[in-house]
């Protein structure tokens, strides 16, 4: 169906959005974008995005404008709550043949998704209604237009109102976590993706580029504390290595419950969903922009190869479905280590840690 004249709406215009609307673009399609939100700066925050995320923007023929943004990362460095090493992650090894790893400002990969995607996105439109028609989809907004479509794809995150609309699925489900991200600017000199692991918490770093850091941390719970800056400190004053300069350093703090989502199906008649909205984890294993943007490519190729909407949508889930239920068993398997003690977890990771956490993404660097 390339260069078919199908009337497709993204919804949303966040990573997953952005992503699908730039494939689409690729293979012939040309996509309507819309995002409830209006246009603002992101929040600023980091983002690591592993070897798989670099091919998929090879794939989207985004690799040239992001390559000179952030910083390549070579190791991954897991020390103990003190700083004493636990293990080691050679990446370049990993994803060899597959691509680099990269940490960046989302914004900044933002900025070349929507350049990608052709900048053209209406802001504002809030979908309020999403209902079938013989071979389409008719789809009504809060501020009373509507249009007709014959695919509606939500990329509207784990919250998604199209996933709701569409009966795809309910609310997210809390996964456990709670996540705190910042930019830290004149911290130490970090040069590696550096986690400290302690009791049911964590702190990562992360150089950016541009004498940037951006940090990661993360403890067990359901419920956002009142002031996550102090939270912070309460957890992590007392750990050694790099987090006791990025602590002092720290400014301002974005702190968010983290959430799953997992479903039966991820299409019902003419509707999809990609991204978060049909397979949010928590983002332990860093994949949540690298499996959206995965999403993207192969929902391009399905369409382009697939005779029918019905059947590329078919196509589509099939192939994706194994590699983001295994992000999401990994995932659950690395999250379940934080109520290891350390007495008992740091020993197993200084004999087998390396191995452990590549096995991690061992699927993910074989081919799409």
């Amino acid at each position: 169906m390339g260069g078919s004249p199908l009337r497709i709406l993204v919804v949303g215009a966040g990573i997953a959005g952005l992503a699908v609307a730039r494939a689409l673009r690729l293979a012939g399609f040309r996509p309507d974008v819309t995002e409830k939100l209006p246009p603002s700066e992101r929040a600023d925050i980091g983002l690591y995005l592993p070897g798989n995320a670099a091919r998929a923007l090879r794939r989207l023929d985004l690799d040239g404008p992001v390559r000179p943004l952030g910083e390549v990362i070579h190791r991954q460095r897991f020390l103990d709550a003190t700083g004493a090493p636990l293990c080691e992650v050679d990446l370049d090894a990993l994803w060899a043949g597959v691509g680099e790893c990269r940490a960046l400002p989302r914004a900044e990969l933002h900025r070349v998704l929507l350049t990608g995607a052709g900048g053209a996105v209406r802001h504002g439109a809030e979908v309020s209604t999403v209902d079938p028609l013989p071979g389409g989809v008719a789809v009504g907004f809060t501020d009373g237009t509507s249009g007709e479509y014959d695919l509606v794809i939500g990329a509207d995150g784990p919250r998604s109102a199209v996933r709701t609309l569409a009966a795809l699925g309910g609310p997210p489900r809390p996964a456990g976590q709670v996540v705190y991200r910042s930019v830290v600017r004149g911290g130490p000199r970090v040069v590696d993706w550096t986690a400290l692991l302690g009791q049911r918490a964590g702190f990562l770093v992360v150089p950016l580029g541009a004498g940037r850091l951006h940090c990661y941390a993360d403890e067990a719970g359901t419920s956002l504390p009142a002031d996550p800056r102090a939270r912070l400190h309460e957890l992590f004053d007392d750990y050694g290595g790099p987090v006791p300069e990025v602590l002092a350093a720290l400014e301002t703090v974005d702190v968010e419950l983290t959430e799953e989502v997992e479903l039966g199906r991820w299409f019902h008649g003419r509707v999809l969903l990609v991204g978060d909205a049909a397979h949010a984890t928590a983002p332990t294993l860093s994949q949540g922009a690298a499996m959206a943007l995965e999403d993207a490519v192969v929902l391009a190729e399905s369409l382009r190869a697939a005779g029918s909407v019905d059947a590329a949508l078919l196509a589509y889930e099939s192939r994706r479905r194994p590699r983001t239920r295994w992000v999401r068993d990994r995932t659950r398997d690395r999250n379940r280590t934080r109520d290891v003690p350390p007495a008992l977890r740091d020993p197993l990771l200084r004999g087998r840690g390396g191995r452990i956490f590549q096995e991690h993404y061992r699927l993910l660097t074989g081919p799409l």
